[in-house]
């Protein structure tokens, strides 16, 4: 006789389904709720930093322009925060030296610092020099030509980061000021020679930044990797390699990072740099022999020296992007509020603190929220990358800036950064290329052509896609700016 109180088998099966069903549902409510939480986030973002622009400004006339032109502002700074800082934390992720909870933190927590402490108190309100001040010396042109460049840019990078592309946030303000400057006064307001060098960059930023990356990734197998004492190889050069670091990111801070507090000449950043390495040099030396020791004379084992100074790299460019970037964000916000207030559209602003904090904080916001794409896509889908090809990657962008501002060129570091993963997922595909030659021409065999795409190690379709995204940025962003500005003209 079957015990009442117990429910029957049958029953057990079809109450297992229904909560099979119930967490399915949650499930996709989940999976459906974490995007409109995102969004939902920023949407209070950009409303408070109206009201904290409203509240400050709000005796002022012209205080609605401000309103507008604020929320525009924490808009942009969520973009960048989305697309830009990804290039910073990526490597490390990919390389698995940090979790992408540790990444965000990290980066959220020296973005800034970088942009608090050292973001750029003054800013060229015509990005650059771009565009003649002459050419929209009327306050209420200037001030729609801001606002349109804000606008373009944060919708580009906005459908950037959408499309998984890590784009330069410079060069999207400065194709918005350009097709405002342009549907403003005419092509002879713009400074094609300024615009010819941004255009030269985007061959020169990735190529320079690969070539770096790849020469030290070789230079570390070739003296480290594949000699047959390989712990004491890393003994002797593993020091230096850090000291090498450590100075090219004390000159980078210095000549680019720094200059809130105080004016650092290339040479002086250069000696500083020097002095740094050096002393991390022989600092390092006792370290690492202690942290070799026990190890097993194989590669892997010499990946877990370069984790620490990788995760310290990483925090570095964050601090750097956030003392340099920032102004990206707020500078045409700190131009609109000046020429409202004061009426004028001088070469150069200050930028109050208030809109200091809305790009600090729009840009920490856009990295927790929407970061985590674009770090995946740095870091582990272009090629494969571990501790030492990441640190590679790392000390390429400091000193592929620190070149290029001793050429005077302009770079992007967001092309550096991406050029470093490109350039040593491809020197790993020569490198094995160059072996399979060698070992097939022992045996007396030829490389087939399906065997030798099957060796790729570079995914071609995100050159592709990132190299079409770089060439469109300055273009699209202008004719969306261009788009903008009359539409702001007509009504205002």
């Amino acid at each position: 006789m079957t015990d009442q109180t117990t429910p029957p088998v049958n029953q057990w099966k079809t109450l297992d389904k229904d909560l099979a069903r119930f967490s399915q549902l949650e499930a996709a409510t989940a999976a459906i709720g974490r995007p409109v939480v995102a969004i939902g986030i920023a949407f209070v973002f950009v409303v408070v930093s109206a009201l904290v622009a409203f509240v400050l400004t709000g005796h002022q006339s012209g205080n609605l322009v401000i309103v507008v032109a604020a929320a525009f502002g924490a808009y942009m700074a969520l973009n960048i925060g989305a697309n830009d800082v990804a290039n910073n934390m990526g490597p490390a992720v990919g390389a698995k030296v940090l979790t992408m909870g540790g990444a965000i933190l990290i980066a959220v927590v020296f973005e800034t610092a970088g942009a608090l402490i050292a973001g750029g108190d003054v800013v060229n309100t015509i990005s650059g020099g771009i565009v003649a001040p002459e050419a929209v010396d009327e306050p209420k042109v200037f001030v729609w030509a801001m606002m349109a460049a804000l606008i373009s840019a944060a919708l580009w990078l906005n459908l950037a980061t959408w499309l998984g592309a890590p784009v330069s946030t410079t060069h999207s303000i400065v194709g918005g000021v350009m097709g405002a400057g342009i549907t403003a006064a005419g092509f002879g307001a713009v400074d094609w020679g300024k615009m010819g060098q941004i255009a030269a960059s985007w061959v020169i930023s990735p190529v320079m930044g690969g070539v770096i990356a790849a020469l030290f990734l070789a230079f570390i197998k070739a003296k480290v990797n594949d000699v047959p004492d390989k712990i004491g190889a890393a003994r002797r050069w593993v020091p230096l390699l850090i000291g090498i670091m450590a100075g090219a990111f004390a000159a980078y801070l210095a000549m680019k990072g720094l200059k809130k507090l105080f004016d650092v000449s290339l040479g002086n950043a250069l000696l500083i740099g020097l002095v740094i390495g050096v002393v991390t040099t022989l600092v390092m030396r006792p370290i690492i022999h202690r942290q070799s020791e026990g190890m097993e004379n194989r590669k892997k084992s010499l990946k877990k020296l370069f984790g620490v100074p990788l995760i310290l790299s990483a925090a570095l460019l964050s601090f750097a992007h956030g003392a340099n970037d920032v102004a990206n964000a707020v500078g045409p916000l700190a131009a609109i509020v000046h020429a409202v207030q004061d009426h004028g559209t001088a070469d150069k602003v200050s930028i109050p603190l208030w809109v200091m904090l809305i790009g600090a904080f729009g840009i920490s916001f856009g990295l927790m929220l929407y970061g985590p794409k674009l770090i995946r896509m740095v870091g582990q889908e272009i090629t494969k990358l571990n501790p030492i090809r990441a640190y590679c990657v790392a000390l390429s962008a400091a000193i592929t800036v620190i070149i290029a501002s001793w050429l005077g060129l302009p770079v992007s570091s967001t092309h550096i950064a991406v050029g470093g993963v490109f350039g040593v997922g491809f020197y790993r595909e020569w490198e094995a290329e160059r072996k399979a030659r060698a070992l097939n021409l022992q045996k007396g065999t030829p490389v087939m052509p399906e065997e030798r795409r099957r060796r790729k190690l570079v995914r071609r379709a995100h050159v592709l896609s990132i190299g079409a995204a770089w060439i469109i940025t300055v273009p699209l962003t202008a004719g969306l700016s261009a788009l903008v500005f009359l539409a702001l003209r007509a009504i205002g």
